[in-house]
């Protein structure tokens, strides 16, 4: 196997792969899915039931679908994992994670098969190899198959899978260039992945306005929800977990990552401000020192929890907040929580996000804070505000959401630009190779 050329704690090989060196943090490595797709109907704007479609006959698009990632399957539960899954349904998902890397042992792929149907794969290396050959074996068999190539991660281009595409898409979900730790290389590998590009999909409104006019075939498709799944909260009598037998009301709730775009600042200041409230943290801590959280007997960390039991915990909240930091990292991004929190019931206040401003705002469906003092004024209104009238706006709101929907806009999006398909990407590849790209985890 070719040795690794080390860029700083990425690594590129001479053949083009590339990962990020490095254990135990959340922004490592690269990583790979394959996902597939299935029927029609285009979500449109803010994701209201407002869709055009052109047909209702599912179309077959090629059989197998190959990801390129920045994010783990198992990690945190989210729009990666919500989209394929959906496509798994219908075609064939192959999931290759990020490398881990172990003091020795032979290199080898570890595959299973998520509950889901994605076949997830994850490289086990030595320290300073490369995963290319090994992927390359993997995707042999797809030589003469029907790909589709699915990017969530512009530095994937760094490896040149051994098929040809017959669409490529981008999935653009985050503005990953204003992120912590992105390698300055990363707008150059965005700028060579739109140009291959066949569609580009964008996680939200602000960063569909932002990618539209580098692109001719851009579409937002926003965040969506599993409103079956939060619903659950609202059930009467849901058993309060364990660890809320010393957390004592009203509960204040935030859950998913904790990371620069947490305002850790906020959270500090509105603690202080009523120590009579708890202030409950679920998610994992990564790319900040978990040493610098605010240590306050009315803030519980409680760490990262499964996707599946999170309405268990929202049962038992009084209020959601999402307090966001004001900066480049969230200026893009569209909160997939929010739509979730209105599922479950739960009045939100929230930061002066612009994807959550608009719409959510606008219609009063999320309250909108821009200091701590304001951010406690909204709490206290939500806490004696009675639920019944918002709730009924909320649930019609969330009648136009759905991720089923949402993958089947794409789908539709994808079908159309069939017709028109060609294969860039391993030009493109040695392109980017060749002015040495690497990788960003987010």
């Amino acid at each position: 196997m070719a040795p690794a050329i080390s860029w700083g704690p990425r690594r590129i090989s001479p053949r083009g792969e590339f990962f990020v060196n490095g254990a135990g943090t959340f922004l490592q490595n690269f990583q790979f899915a394959v996902a597939a797709l299935s029927r029609a109907w285009l979500l449109f704007f803010y994701g209201r039931s407002n869709f055009q479609g052109n047909n209702m006959t599912p179309t077959r698009l090629p059989g197998t679908f190959v990801c390129f990632s920045h994010l783990r399957w198992s990690f945190v539960y989210q729009r990666p994992q919500h989209l394929l899954s959906r496509a798994a349904q219908g075609y064939r998902v192959i999931f290759v994670e990020e490398p881990i890397y172990q003091a020795e042992g032979e290199p080898r792929l570890q595959i299973s098969s998520d509950e889901s149907g994605v076949t997830v794969v994850t490289p086990h290396l030595p320290h300073g190899q490369d995963c290319g050959e090994l992927l390359d074996e993997l995707f042999a068999p797809l030589a003469n198959e029907r790909v589709i190539l699915w990017y969530y991660t512009p530095l994937a281009l760094a490896y040149a899978p051994p098929f040809k595409a017959e669409l490529i898409v981008y999935d653009c979900m985050d503005e990953l260039s204003a992120f912590k730790f992105a390698p300055p290389e990363l707008k150059d590998a965005e700028a060579a992945l739109l140009k291959a590009a066949h569609v580009v999909f964008t996680g939200g409104q602000s960063l569909y306005e932002a990618k539209r006019g580098k692109h001719p075939n851009v579409h937002a498709f926003p965040s969506s929800v599993d409103a079956r799944h939060f619903a659950k909260a609202r059930q009467r009598g849901l058993p309060e977990p364990r660890e809320y037998a010393d957390i004592p009301h009203p509960r204040l709730g935030f859950f998913g990552l904790i990371d620069e775009r947490f305002d850790i600042e906020l959270l500090e200041q509105m603690a202080d401000l009523r120590p009579d409230w708890s202030f409950v943290m679920i998610g994992p801590v990564v790319k900040i020192d978990p040493q610098a959280l605010p240590k306050r007997a009315n803030i519980h960390w409680l760490g990262g929890r499964d996707y599946k039991d999170l309405p268990e915990h929202l049962a038992h909240w009084d209020v959601g907040i999402m307090p966001f930091a004001l900066n480049e990292s969230t200026r893009y991004i569209s909160p997939t929580k929010t739509p979730e929190f209105l599922a479950a019931g739960l009045p939100v206040v929230s930061a002066a996000i612009t994807d959550v401003v608009r719409p959510y705002g606008e219609l009063g469906l999320v309250e909108i804070a821009r200091s701590p003092e304001e951010f406690v004024r909204r709490c206290e209104g939500l806490l004696t505000r009675p639920p019944k009238e918002w709730l009924a706006d909320v649930d019609d709101y969330l009648s136009g959401l759905s991720w089923d929907r949402t993958w089947n806009g794409m789908l539709g999006v994808m079908r159309e630009a069939m017709p028109r398909r060609r294969s860039k990407v391993r030009s493109t590849a040695r392109a980017v190779a060749s002015k040495g790209a690497g990788h960003v985890g987010v």
